[in-house]
């Protein structure tokens, strides 16, 4: 077992420097040849956890890190916050500080890590502006694994740089649509959703701490969403799609998506969600249209971006694909 926790480490920080994030990749490096269950209750959690450490199962690494980001955060640990700062963290300063700050971290532990990713929005607005050309109703939003629902607010984030809100400038390839949409209505599922009011320092601490433009995005989206959170009900997502479709929406477009959430649901979770989808999509009619965008991992370059849409007829589109964090989207859509 301690064998399979130091490589989730080191698969955890391929991973890190694959998406942008040197000092986290290092972090989790060091981590991976520096712990030692003797060196108190923090390493020994670590080394001896029960269950499967890896990244996409209970993903022991993010969580480490994102307890250390926290105490940085809060400036409770003071020499960590230097070393931070400099972009190097020597392996004594982070044994020192799990044994300093123990019931901090052991607590951090109890909890998987649970982002979001504001950048992922970019990729809901190119969305947003093609349903527009497939009909003019406003969207009905439907998010599962909504978390804090801060990419339930996509429609008031800019799509380029800007001087103040939140600003979405991912590489983009491919020509931008234009489409103007409009929201009438947003609502999650998730089943640990967050308060952006209260739990902002635990969104802030899960985004890796060296990419700063990352950072004050997410600040920006939190001060969107603090001043009127979207409603996110604590409930299975299967559930909660099937009380919200059970009933068609006339005069909106009800559009479900999920960002980076499908492949952690368990699979009967997912062919519920899909059954309930393939109900609501053939009960559509052009006044109570249905649509379903998803960007997902699916074993490609970066996630892939696709589309259902029904009013009667039912239409699928690869719109491209994206940068697991929103760095970058290759939009190139093409109907299936």
């Amino acid at each position: 077992m301690i064998e399979a926790v130091r490589e989730a480490f080191r698969d955890q920080a391929r991973s890190c420097r694959d998406l942008g994030s040197p000092l986290t990749a290092q972090l989790c490096e060091t981590l991976a040849e520096a712990l030692e269950a003797s060196q108190g209750a923090v390493a020994a959690r670590v080394l001896g956890w029960p269950g499967d450490p890896a990244s996409r199962a209970d993903s022991v690494p993010l969580r480490l890190c994102g307890a250390l980001h926290a105490l940085v955060l809060t400036g409770d640990a003071p020499d960590l916050a230097q070393a931070y700062a400099r972009r190097e963290v020597p392996a004594d300063l982070l044994i020192g500080t799990l044994q300093d700050h123990e019931a901090t971290i052991l607590d951090w532990l109890k909890s998987p890590p649970q982002t979001n990713e504001v950048a992922r929005s970019a990729a809901l607005i190119g969305a947003g502006r093609f349903l527009a050309d497939l009909s003019p109703l406003p969207l009905r939003l439907l998010e599962l694994g909504a978390s804090a629902g801060l990419n339930l607010n996509f429609d008031l984030y800019r799509l380029g740089s800007g001087p103040q809100g939140v600003s979405l400038t991912p590489e983009w390839t491919g020509q931008v649509p234009q489409g103007p949409f409009r929201v009438v209505s947003r609502r999650g599922v998730d089943l640990n959703p967050l308060d952006p009011r209260r739990d902002a320092l635990r969104l802030m601490a899960y985004c890796w701490a060296d990419q700063d433009a990352r950072l004050s995005r997410l600040r920006a989206a939190l001060t969107i969403a603090q001043s009127d959170p979207p409603h996110v009900d604590r409930c299975d997502a299967a559930a909660w799609l099937s009380e919200q479709l059970l009933r068609p929406e006339p005069g909106c477009l009800t559009t479900v998506f999920h960002t980076i959430a499908a492949q952690y649901f368990p699979r009967a979770t997912v062919a519920a969600c899909e059954a309930a989808l393939a109900r609501a999509g053939a009960r559509a009619t052009p006044d109570a249209p249905v649509a379903h965008f998803g960007m997902e991992a699916d074993g490609g370059h970066g996630a892939a971006l696709r589309l259902t849409f029904w009013d009667g007829d039912e239409r699928c589109w690869s719109l491209g694909r994206a940068d697991f964090h929103g760095r970058w989207i290759d939009w190139q859509p093409r109907q299936l």
